[in-house]
């Protein structure tokens, strides 16, 4: 499923030509007259429901018969279930019924989101926050902000080690969204979902990967720290998918990368691996930077070496999303809700190598402001200190 799903970025319309042509000989051994009409669809929708999403895809374009078994519902909902096991649970069910269906789902889903809105430019050119502005100003419009409500977004988290799902989790809303004097409109954004309780969630509880599930064994971390083995292991096998929706308007995306972006080895300590995944959402409107990064993280502890008796086991203790800016600087829930709100409405790819490549040029260009700003910085600070030695000498002078 992982390889036909990386597979199916490489082509934006789904569409290869041997599979084409695969689907288009299938289609043609139909038997056309009506005794055999319903005893081969029934043999076909046999088929196309054991299909991923990519080749179901692939095979309604193969001709009229294909197009019309492949609406069936139920084939994508298999579909997603076994791309999302979280699509399972009734209550989920339930949510992706009302707002379209699974076929609907997998489309807004399946496509990672790009953003091409990225452009490099010098930190002069970068806008500020004027600090004349009003509330409303910095604000934007408050008749749609409070059109949107913390209640209306749902989490549908899934991640994948090597093909096997390790962990299913959906949260309902945002926690702490209405608490106390409304401050998480003015607070960082931020959702930590092994923090908070997930309603009738049947895999809250510890996660855990270990040799069994493909981990390679680790008899020091002495060793591991040369080698680094376990680390590839983990970046290269783990797949994360996020998907926000949005009840009230009915739509929903994925902000994940898929695959990571980067991490980090032993950190916070020596025991500790963050893999960082994310993508680049649109604030167009809502920020003066126009983009911002959504950044996923997700945190592994080694609690068992390889030993007598025990195996490798790594625990997951973190896993997170929030909202920077171009500086750095956390969004605060009011802007985020407008800003994932946009997101569920933005432009999205099949393509992997343009998603991996909008995010990489953000990067690059939010590392250029910073040099930027710091050499900035650098040269006030040479000035200020020029115009200090120049006063002191002044001074001097007209005492002397």
């Amino acid at each position: 499923m992982i390889s036909n799903f990386r597979g199916a970025f490489s082509d934006p319309v789904f569409i290869d030509c041997a599979g084409f042509d695969f689907w288009g000989t299938m289609a043609m051994s139909v038997a056309p007259d009506e005794g055999t009409a319903s005893l081969s669809s029934d043999i076909f929708y046999d088929i196309l429901r054991r299909l991923d999403g990519p080749t179901l895809a692939s095979a309604a374009c193969a001709c009229v018969a294909f197009c019309s078994i492949s609406k069936e519902e139920k084939l994508w909902e298999n579909v997603c279930s076994s791309m999302w096991p979280s699509t399972n649970r009734e209550d989920v069910k339930n949510l992706i019924t009302s707002i379209g269906g699974f076929r609907k789902f997998y489309a807004d889903c399946f496509p990672l989101i790009v953003n091409k809105e990225v452009i490099e430019c010098q930190w002069n050119d970068y806008p500020e926050y004027p600090e004349e502005w009003t509330e409303a100003e910095y604000y934007g419009d408050l008749d749609e902000f409070e059109s949107i409500a913390p209640s209306d977004f749902v989490s549908i988290v899934d991640i994948r080690y090597k093909d096997k799902a390790i962990c299913s989790k959906v949260l309902w809303g945002i926690p702490n969204a209405n608490g106390f004097n409304g401050w998480f409109y003015s607070c960082p954004f931020r959702i930590d979902l092994l923090t908070y309780a997930a309603r009738d969630d049947d895999s809250e509880g510890e996660v855990l990967l270990s040799v069994s599930d493909g981990l390679p064994p680790i008899f020091s971390m002495e060793k591991e720290r040369k080698d680094g083995k376990l680390w590839r292991d983990l970046r290269d096998g783990l797949r994360l998918s996020w998907i926000v929706v949005n009840k009230k308007i009915k739509q929903a995306a994925n902000l994940a990368s898929w695959s990571p972006l980067g991490g980090q080895r032993h950190w916070p300590t020596d025991k500790d691996f963050v893999i960082r995944f994310g993508s680049v959402l649109s604030a167009k409107d809502i920020l003066p930077c126009q983009v911002v990064e959504c950044i996923l993280i997700m945190k592994f502890r080694v609690i068992r070496t390889e030993g007598e008796g025990v195996h490798t086991t790594l625990k997951l203790t973190e896993l997170s999303m929030q909202l920077e800016d171009m500086e750095g600087a956390h969004v605060n829930g009011r802007n985020s809700l407008l800003i994932l709100k946009e997101a569920l409405s933005c432009c999205r790819s099949k393509n992997y190598s343009e998603v991996l490549e909008a995010c990489h040029l953000y990067s690059k260009v939010q590392s250029e402001l910073k040099e930027e700003k710091m050499r900035n910085e650098s040269r006030i600070d040479r000035l200020c200190i020029i115009s200090g030695i120049a006063a002191f000498l002044t001074l001097w002078y007209y005492i002397l």
